[in-house]
């Protein structure tokens, strides 16, 4: 059996998101894009279980799958999930001294992340996790 094309092009396909969340976080490099894309990735973690975390990793491109469960214990407790304010300002306090991401990172990654996944899978993914979860990864623009 070949290689599965998701693994064949992850960095390609990583680089081609980058750019897309680059350009909508209107950030100058790759290194403040990917602190933002980290910090709203991680954020949304710490509200899942780890069943749910899974299942969200599973509809995710793998280099931004592997960033998601990058560093996670499972036993951490679950956060509740908060208004966009507050879950932008937990985002942008996420690596502070390096961190330059906009007001509504969350908002900006979701408009970049949905262009480069299965869009019905990763919504069906969302439902399944809940009304919180699919407002979390709405895009305000």
């Amino acid at each position: 059996m070949p290689m599965p094309m998701d693994y064949a092009h992850a960095s390609e396909e990583f680089e081609a998101f980058l750019r897309n969340a680059k350009e909508e976080l209107d950030l100058t490099t790759r290194n403040q894009t990917f602190t933002a894309v980290e910090g709203v990735l991680l954020v949304f973690r710490a509200r899942l279980t780890a069943d749910e975390a899974l299942a969200f990793a599973g509809v995710l491109p793998p280099v931004l799958r592997a960033i998601f469960v990058a560093g996670w214990d499972p036993e951490a407790p679950k956060k509740p999930f908060a208004d966009h304010l507050a879950m932008n300002a937990e985002v942008r306090h996420h690596r502070q001294h390096h961190n330059f991401a906009p007001e509504h990172a969350i908002e900006r990654v979701a408009a970049a992340l949905v262009r480069h996944v299965d869009e019905v899978r990763f919504r069906a993914t969302l439902q399944q996790l809940g009304p919180a979860a699919v407002r979390f990864w709405t895009s305000a623009a």
